[in-house]
């Protein structure tokens, strides 16, 4: 058995199932491994930033950790960014990157590079394998501290992946959450009923089903209002779940909605900041004297700290009081005439179909899909959580791949989509069943927006030309033919409700152009 052999064995082992790959010489011993081992399935990426973005997507929807296989400094760095938004999320990614042979390096070859330093500006957990002998061991260590939210990357010289191994080096490590505090329960507990308008923010996997239930259960007994932060990794919703309040993108409103409590407990979730800073110095989102309390730890599971909140609050609520808590369904109507970003929101959430995975980066166009959410037929659904665009399509993918019976919807900003369109060819090759909607503004809208809050109300020429997307336009059906991912543009909402209904009674991928007005 090889090293690279012992990497992979390891990982099946340990329930790894897919792997986003975009190798080059120094991984080539991995790659004749998984033509051995057939537990893991390798998903050929055209660009490293996809083979990180689709890993965050399957491990946000699957749970479980997708290995990424990158070559050397140059692949890790194209595939940070989204391994940030993966940081963000807590979400398992496992990165292993090739390094050259430990002879080969000392001379500075054309590629070298400071690939642990590289590492390192993602904070998680990062090793460099001295030995063959330790791969199986190493790789098991970066899979459990995945599975706590942390990126993991282990990083293998090529001669050390074609080592040999000697027999019986495969290592098991026992996965398990760290248990619940039971010393801060009564302190939350206390601060839920002696405040007059308790919130209760909620992230991570606190916005699963278990977390929800719980979170129900806490509203209908203490009267407490459910937030979520601004961008969740991903958050069930949908009739029967409760209704949670979203923090604002911009951070006067979220200061305007949130100041209207006087107690915040927060589960899966730091305290909310504001994104950038500007003349008005908000930081916090919270109001400054307000009281606050992180009842959880990134090593614990969120869900079931909820639970146990939930227990400590008291017996089970009355039927009646729980369903008063719960989203009713509500589908919108269909909207006609016109298409922007208002009625491309309605057309899609009343059409979704349930159980659908909704992936959201359309920026400023997908934010007026929200008001929808909680009322539509139970769904999930998976944002930017860590703000570096260029997400949506290979998160679409590897949601796609982490559960094949559910149909995706990408709400997929024109301008962040060219960041990472290579991700349209792996979902044509992979035959995933995703639905990309381009909201086609043909701009940097957002960033005009926030030229606004930082005081730049009238940009010249020359500003404009860094926002607009135009000259020439995007031509977005050409674009995703090439990639083998069939197309349509629309630019009325009729024709768009047409398309989408075709999209969604067919099979396989499929693009629509929606010209905004």
């Amino acid at each position: 058995m090889t090293g690279a052999e012992s990497v992979l064995i390891t990982a099946a082992h340990a329930g790894v199932e897919m792997c986003f790959a975009n190798p080059g010489t120094t991984e080539l011993p991995l790659v004749a491994a998984l033509d051995q081992l057939r537990e893991i399935r390798p998903v050929l990426c055209l660009f490293e930033g996809v083979c990180t973005g689709a890993a965050d997507g399957y491990g946000r929807v699957k749970g479980k950790p997708a290995m990424t296989i990158l070559h050397l400094g140059p692949g890790l760095a194209n595939g940070i960014a989204n391994l940030h938004n993966a940081r963000r999320a807590r979400t398992p990614v496992v990165n292993i990157v090739g390094e050259h042979t430990t002879w080969l390096k000392p001379h500075d070859p054309p590629l070298n590079m400071d690939i642990e330093g590289l590492a390192k500006a993602i904070p998680g957990w990062q090793k460099q394998s001295e030995s063959a002998d330790e791969l199986s061991a190493d790789t098991a260590w970066a899979i459990c501290n995945s599975l706590y939210g942390q990126v993991s990357t282990l990083i293998v010289p090529a001669d050390i992946q074609s080592a040999l191994v000697g027999a019986g080096q495969i290592t098991a490590r026992e996965f398990a959450f760290n248990p619940v505090s039971e010393e801060m329960m009564p302190h939350a507990v206390s601060i839920i009923q002696e405040a007059a308008n308790p919130a209760l923010i909620l992230g991570g996997r606190a916005l699963g089903r278990k977390g929800l239930e719980a979170a129900a259960q806490i509203k209908a007994k203490s009267g407490c209002d459910l937030i979520m932060m601004t961008f969740p990794s991903l958050f069930e919703a949908g009739a029967g779940l409760p209704v949670l309040k979203r923090i604002p993108y911009f951070p006067d409103e979220a200061r305007k909605l949130l100041k209207k409590y006087d107690a915040f407990i927060l589960v899966g979730a730091g305290e909310p900041t504001a994104f950038f800073g500007y003349s008005d110095g908000i930081i916090s989102l919270l109001p400054d004297k307000a009281p606050r309390l992180r009842l959880d730890t990134n090593r614990q599971d969120a869900a079931e700290v909820l639970r146990e909140l939930s227990l400590a609050l008291g017996p089970e609520a009355p039927s009646g009081e729980l369903q008063a808590v719960l989203a009713r369904l509500d589908i919108p109507s269909l909207p006609a005439g016109r298409l922007d970003a208002v009625s491309l929101c309605a057309a899609i959430a009343a059409l979704q179909p349930e159980e659908c995975i909704v992936v959201e980066e359309g920026i400023s166009s997908g934010a007026f899909y929200y008001a929808y959410s909680p009322y539509l037929k139970p769904y999930r659904h998976l944002t930017l959580t860590g703000g570096s665009i260029g997400s949506g399509m290979p998160m679409s993918l590897g949601a796609a791949l982490a559960d094949p019976e559910a149909k995706v919807i990408n709400i997929q900003a024109d301008g962040s989509a060219m960041y990472t369109l290579q991700a349209l060819w792996s979902q044509a090759r992979e035959k995933t069943d995703v639905i990309t909607v381009i909201c086609a503004n043909r701009k940097y809208f957002t960033i005009e927006l926030e030229a606004l809050r930082a005081g730049y109300p009238s940009p010249g020429k020359d500003a404009q030309s860094l926002t607009n997307l135009t000259g020439p336009s995007l031509d977005w059906v050409k674009l995703s033919k090439a990639m083998g991912v069939p197309a349509v543009r629309v630019d009325t909402a009729e024709g768009f409700i047409k398309a989408f209904r075709g999209a969604l009674e067919e099979a396989g991928p499929f693009l629509i152009e929606a010209l905004l007005e």
